[in-house]
């Protein structure tokens, strides 16, 4: 295992004590989940950085980078859930999102050339970072309706951004089965 997978290994390693200190919610236990969360999302972008610096690219790095993503989002989420602080069928679209792309990504039968994170796609993953953050964080009252508005910020992105990745996908798969027809 090289050194960016196994940053990218770290970053899973820190959702269990993230998710032990959101489900012993004192203050100082949402503040120590808060800073694993963040220390464990900024690695996200240090293991590409490397990947990339060190030509240690791999395809296991490729499968465990997006699925280490997912969980250490989704994770916090579900616990937020849990302590009913966001509502399930708000995490639901997120995870439905996910799992889509997910899908679509390990499809066999597709014929075009699947492509990684857009601009769009990016700046859904910093809205969920930061959603997590001011929802997992023990902030006074006054937060609570700006933390919500940045948790429905990060859903409406996270829709917008699947749907920016799907369409040209979808197209391309449609055309190249309306080729395939006519030519049988």
């Amino acid at each position: 295992m090289n050194i960016p997978n196994s940053i990218t290994f770290s970053r899973l390693l820190g959702l269990p004590f993230i998710l032990y200190g959101l489900h012993h919610p004192t203050e100082q236990m949402r503040w120590i989940s808060l800073a694993i969360f963040l220390v464990a999302a900024s690695t996200d972008w240090l293991d590409g950085y490397l990947a990339r610096k060190l030509n240690q690219i791999t395809e296991l790095g490729k499968f465990l980078d997006p699925l280490v993503d997912k969980l250490l989002v989704l994770g916090p989420l579900l616990a937020l859930i849990e302590m009913g602080e966001v509502p399930a069928w708000g995490v639901f679209l997120i995870l439905g999102r996910e799992i889509a792309i997910a899908g679509w990504r390990v499809n066999p039968n597709l014929t075009t050339a699947i492509s990684g994170a857009n601009f769009w796609g990016k700046l859904k993953t910093v809205s969920q970072i930061i959603a997590i953050a001011l929802l997992i964080a023990p902030l006074s009252e006054i937060w609570i309706i700006p933390s919500l508005v940045a948790f429905w910020l990060s859903v409406a992105l996270t829709l917008i951004s699947g749907g920016i990745y799907f369409w040209p996908q979808l197209v391309a798969s449609i055309s190249s089965s309306t080729e395939k027809s006519i030519s049988n």
